[in-house]
């Protein structure tokens, strides 16, 4: 198999890398908060988290066309637009406004919240929805033997993460999560269309959707600027 290179399991070595950094960080956190503090874990948790993506980042797109071309839509009409529009609907569920900003950058403290509301609705692992739907839009259009193992790590790194974030949840809030938890799903929609939910606009008008539509549209401008910038670095 001349054309699977040493590119694919670097690239799956990454993602195990960070799997492990990022979720085991997350099943410590009940704990380390509790030795040093809430704000200092997220500050930690963000530059492993961080020190690991960027250089995974940079890798990927340097390495995204490696490997066997295993289809090739880019040509056909429609298809570019199909692309961008699911990637921006991804990351409405990859960043969801569930969250208070000002926690993420840990100007407020970081807690761990219970909702139900907004995006919730839809799915209860909104990350994992969205990091789904990125990895379907980019493996169709690149359509490489190298997207494919990327998305497949990615894809397998959320899916554990949709039973640790449970598990962690139900450890932390015990009956009340298995209320939400009876009350939700994993599944988009799924509990919408059961009649566990309801779909209320209001709650999707909020400030961090805005500022995610207007990241999304900045990365949209940064995309190709990216791109070339990482193929600066000699990896």
């Amino acid at each position: 198999m001349s054309w699977f290179t040493s590119s694919h399991l670097i690239m799956f070595g990454w993602l195990v890398g960070f799997a492990i950094a990022h979720s085991g960080l997350a099943s410590l956190r009940m704990m380390a908060e509790q030795r040093i503090g809430a704000r200092f874990y997220r500050v930690i948790f963000a530059l492993v988290s961080l020190g690991i993506a960027v250089p995974m980042m940079i890798y990927f797109f340097n390495h995204r066309y490696d490997g066997l071309q295993l289809w090739n839509v880019q040509g056909i009409p429609g298809v570019s637009e199909a692309v961008w529009i699911g990637s921006a609907i991804s990351f409405l569920f990859l960043y969801p406004a569930t969250f208070n900003l000002l926690e993420i950058a840990a100007i407020q403290k970081p807690q761990v919240h219970l909702y139900e509301s907004g995006i919730i609705r839809i799915s209860r692992h909104p990350q994992m929805v969205g990091q789904i739907l990125w990895c379907i839009t980019h493996t169709v259009w690149i359509g490489t033997s190298f997207m494919v193992v990327t998305s497949i790590g990615l894809i397998l790194h959320h899916l554990f993460g949709v039973w640790n974030g449970d598990r962690r949840l139900a450890l932390r809030y015990g009956e009340a999560f298995e209320a939400v938890k009876a009350r939700t799903s994993i599944v988009p929609f799924g509990a919408i269309f059961a009649g566990k939910q309801k779909l209320d606009l209001k709650e999707f008008l909020r400030p961090a959707y805005l500022g995610v539509t207007a990241f999304t549209l900045l990365f949209w401008w940064l995309h190709p600027i990216v791109i070339r910038a990482s193929g600066n670095v000699p990896w």
